[in-house]
């Protein structure tokens, strides 16, 4: 687990791995979803956003 980019004083376990930035839940979406991803078939905080699904 790591602290969010955004929020320092959250510890989370979602990693966007692409920018190896950790996110908690109300950060968690794909920052340039436009740009190619390597990991993209593996990540949940793509396919989350892709899906439509808010909380999770």
């Amino acid at each position: 687990m790591g602290e969010c980019a955004c929020h320092p004083e959250v510890d989370t376990p979602y990693r966007c791995q692409k920018h190896g930035i950790y996110l908690c839940q109300e950060c968690l979406e794909c920052r340039d979803p436009e740009i190619y991803c390597k990991f993209r078939t593996a990540c949940p905080i793509w396919f989350m956003n892709k899906k439509g699904v808010k909380d999770w």
